[in-house]
């Protein structure tokens, strides 16, 4: 059982830094830090965001590493065709703007074929809110500074997306707003077009502002689900750097 609370067997930052740089033949972690051994042999630690001269590895560097790779995967599944809608854990729900009680739209979406179609539709659109998120996440990723990178490391399995997620506030919602609104306007969609025209009172705007918050939490779900892949698995990442610093923890 590992001590998530207070760190690996009450070991501090600059302990964890020495082991992945231990050599081969200390006493514990030898296979481990052997890795870590080759890593720094190879220079493939120059392939890490912020590392301009070799040196120690930090937990920050280990951190941007795991954050860049959950991200990169995450908007790689997400801006496919129907990314959105055959994801596991990102497919967005109907918001709540499009079924005020009392509207025209409400009667309209009493219909469940249509109410399903027009989810659909609202989540292949969201794929374009998704291509302007991108860039911003994986700015903010290398921008990141972190007080305490190594309490993230050992944290739960989407802890490093849940602090990066705090850190940009609301930058993804607002975003996506404008780019959202233009493809709904421009959609040849009947459903959509439908929908849309029968929200007395609501303009696209409001529309796209509601479907920008059910993009933004399925955008940082998909991100965080795959952190948790990648702590469960650092292997399969075939990443030096990743496999070394998650094994250790």
């Amino acid at each position: 059982m590992r001590n998530w609370g207070s760190g690996v067997d009450g070991m501090r930052e600059d302990g964890f830094i020495e082991g992945l740089m231990a050599p081969v033949g200390m006493a514990q972690g030898v296979n481990r830090r052997s890795v870590v051994a080759g890593i720094l042999a190879t220079g493939a630690l120059l392939a890490l965001p912020g590392c301009a001269t070799m040196g120690k590895p930090s937990t920050t560097d280990v951190i941007q590493r795991l954050l860049t790779l959950s991200s990169q995967r995450a908007f790689a599944r997400l801006t496919q065709p129907d990314g959105f809608w055959d994801s596991a854990v990102s497919r967005i729900d109907m918001p709540v703007l499009f079924g005020r009680s009392g509207s025209a739209a409400a009667k309209i979406l009493k219909s469940p074929l249509f109410r399903e179609k027009l989810q659909h539709e609202l989540n292949n659109v969201a794929e374009d809110g998704a291509r302007v998120a991108a860039p911003l996440v994986n700015d903010a990723v290398s921008r990141l500074t972190v007080s305490d990178a190594l309490a993230l490391l050992r944290g739960g399995s989407t802890a490093a997306t849940t602090y990066l997620r705090q850190s940009m506030g609301p930058s993804l919602v607002n975003a996506m707003i404008p780019e959202l609104g233009r493809v709904m306007s421009v959609a040849d969609d009947p459903i959509l077009s439908q929908a849309l025209a029968a929200l007395t009172g609501v303009n696209i705007t409001d529309a796209a502002h509601a479907l920008a918050l059910g993009a933004d939490n399925a955008i940082w779900y998909e991100i965080g689900a795959q952190e948790g892949e990648i702590r469960a698995n650092p292997a399969a990442t075939n990443d030096p750097v990743l496999i070394a610093a998650l094994r250790l923890l």
